[in-house]
């Protein structure tokens, strides 16, 4: 009963050309892209490989998709991103089981999308499947078809080997509509905020019994609900996007799903099948609750617009699928949410073209769920596109320091920390804040944390360089490096330390304790820092997240070691 499961692949393929790129047959997305999105492009190809490399050799024949497969859901990138699917199902005996992410579709009509590919030169085409896009610019224009987004029509069947059409030799199939696969017995009616607009929509959820005893229940978690007014239903603008609403919109858009969910659980355990549920989408929320001082810190963030509610993981605790694996946040993470007699565990799975890279592996017994989660860390080709960085980011006069990692997982951590200096800060920070940065280290916040009096922005710089000894041989790691690994325990939790130097961690732990031994005015610098430490220490003392094991009956999550000794969940210092 082992399974993989992985999520956001996101697989573009650098082979094929669409007459543009670098050399004869390879496109190349640009690295100015690449640094400004949350994930990279082009080596999704070389990793989406070594990922199901690595599945094949531990003898696994079943792997779950929890969404996003492909790059943006261009009909080129799904037919190669299938195609490689279907290659290994054919020379390795692979099952995937899938469940649709915001990336592989978008509503019934689908969507224009546009990229930019390398020349030679290091100067780039725009290829496009919106004829509008580009016009009159000096930069170099395709528009090809291909570069179309689907929507449901067209990407679930070309999608439907993956669990989502019934299929030969299956002990069981059924949808929330029955035992009907064809998408037009899987259609409902989706309403507008106002009740006034009224769209046909397609749900793609499933329940499959590939082998005997185990039922894998793919939740399709997409909600494209009508924006208010008579628009034009082939548009994109005409629906709110499920990148932010997910769960969120789930009970109003699609309570059906939530009430088919609650059978399909009392029916597994009446019958004693084991039970698997997953969407893209985490259920629950993702920041081990530390949503209050996120929202403190850094106001309205993408997480926080993403944070499943209290009631929703309520709705979702009540169906009794008990445990719930999810991507789309490209993180490594356990939560578990209580209420009453209910409970729910929900397992992120990070993405291999975000950091960290890692899949699970769930070992699904009658009453415990083991995971495993294996980095991969070495992938071959992994630096397939850092010539052509290089000339790129001569010609723009950048820095290409990336291309010195000396692998697939030091290129996403260098990725990460790339984000932070043109992403996170400039964006998501407040500016006064962000400003301060690069003149602070570690023992500067120290020293704010040992004024006992509230201090502003203004004041900081009266204090800067009075470290205290309590961050010891850390006092002048620069605080931008501290925010860096910040956002690797943010997104990786254990994982995170294989990348941490433990003398920082012990630091860190240091600097937490000073500001959890205070109290300031919400706004004060102190009072703002302080929320920082304390998430910082939320996620290294959160739930086990490499290896443990749920217990079914209760939702203990326990830590679990290689040689699959339960392990105490630590809280303490490292």
């Amino acid at each position: 009963m082992k399974i993989a499961v992985i999520a956001d692949p996101h697989f573009h393929d650098i082979n094929y050309r669409q007459g543009v790129g670098v050399g004869e047959e390879v496109a190349i997305r640009t690295l100015a892209d690449t640094a400004a999105s949350t994930r990279v492009f082009n080596e999704s190809f070389h990793a989406t490989c070594a990922l199901l490399d690595d599945i094949v050799e531990r003898g696994i024949s079943l792997v779950v998709v929890a969404g996003d497969l492909t790059d943006d859901g261009q009909q080129s990138t799904m037919a190669a991103a299938t195609a490689l699917l279907d290659d290994y199902s054919r020379r390795f005996g692979l099952r995937f089981v899938a469940t649709p992410g915001n990336h592989d579709l978008y509503a019934i009509h689908g969507r224009h999308q546009s990229k930019r590919f390398l020349n030679t030169d290091g100067s780039h085409t725009l290829v496009t499947s919106d004829p509008a896009m580009g016009q009159g610019d000096s930069v170099e224009r395709i528009v090809s078809d291909e570069m179309y987004c689907g929507g449901y029509d067209t990407a679930i069947p070309a999608l439907g080997a993956y669990g989502f059409s019934r299929r030969q030799g299956d002990l069981h199939w059924e949808c929330p509509f029955g035992g009907d696969d064809r998408l037009e017995a899987r259609v409902f009616e989706i309403v507008s905020a106002d009740g006034q607009t009224r769209r046909r929509m397609i749900d793609a959820s499933f329940l499959v019994e590939p082998v005997d005893g185990l039922w894998l229940l793919s939740i399709d978690a997409n909600v494209f609900e009508p924006r208010n007014g008579d628009l034009d239903a082939t548009l994109e603008k005409s629906y709110h996007d499920s990148t932010d609403a997910g769960w969120n919109s789930m009970p109003r858009n699609k309570g059906f799903v939530l009430a088919w969910m609650q059978d399909v659980a009392a029916r597994a355990r009446a019958s004693g099948k084991r039970l698997v549920a997953f969407s893209h989408y985490p259920v629950i929320d993702p920041l081990n609750g530390t949503s209050t001082d996120e929202a403190r810190l850094l106001n309205d963030t993408s997480f926080l617009r993403r944070t499943p509610r209290p009631e929703v993981a309520e709705a979702a605790a009540a169906t009794g699928i008990k445990v719930h694996f999810s991507g789309h946040l490209h993180i490594n993470d356990t939560a578990v949410f209580r209420t009453g007699d209910d409970f729910l565990v929900n397992i992120a799975v990070p993405s291999m073209v975000g950091f960290p890279p890692a899949y699970k592996i769930v070992d699904v017994g009658s009453d415990t769920l083991d995971v495993e989660t294996v980095t991969i860390a070495d992938v071959p080709g992994y630096d397939a596109a850092f010539a052509h960085y290089r000339i790129e980011a001569a010609r723009d006069g950048v820095s290409a320091a990336v291309t010195e990692a000396a692998s697939h997982a030091d290129f996403l951590s260098r990725h990460l920390a790339e984000m932070v200096r043109h992403r996170y800060l400039p964006k998501e920070w407040p500016q006064d804040l962000a400003r301060l940065v690069p003149q602070l280290a570690l023992g500067d916040l120290d020293a704010f944390a040992a004024t006992t009096r509230p201090l502003t922005i203004g004041d900081a710089g009266a204090i800067i360089g009075r470290g205290q000894d309590g961050a010891g041989a850390m006092a002048a790691l620069p605080l931008f490096e501290v925010i860096v690994d910040w956002y690797r325990l943010r997104k990786g939790r254990e994982i995170a330390l294989d990348f941490i130097d433990p003398a920082r961690i012990a630091a860190y732990r240091v600097t937490a304790q000073r500001y959890a031994a205070g109290s300031w005015p919400q706004g004060s610098l102190q009072d703002r820092f302080g929320s920082f430490m304390r998430m910082m220490m939320d996620w290294l003392d959160s739930q086990p997240s490499r290896n443990f094991s749920v217990d079914l009956a209760t939702g203990k999550v326990e830590r679990i070691d290689h040689l699959g000794r339960t392990v105490r969940r630590q809280t303490g210092a490292a």
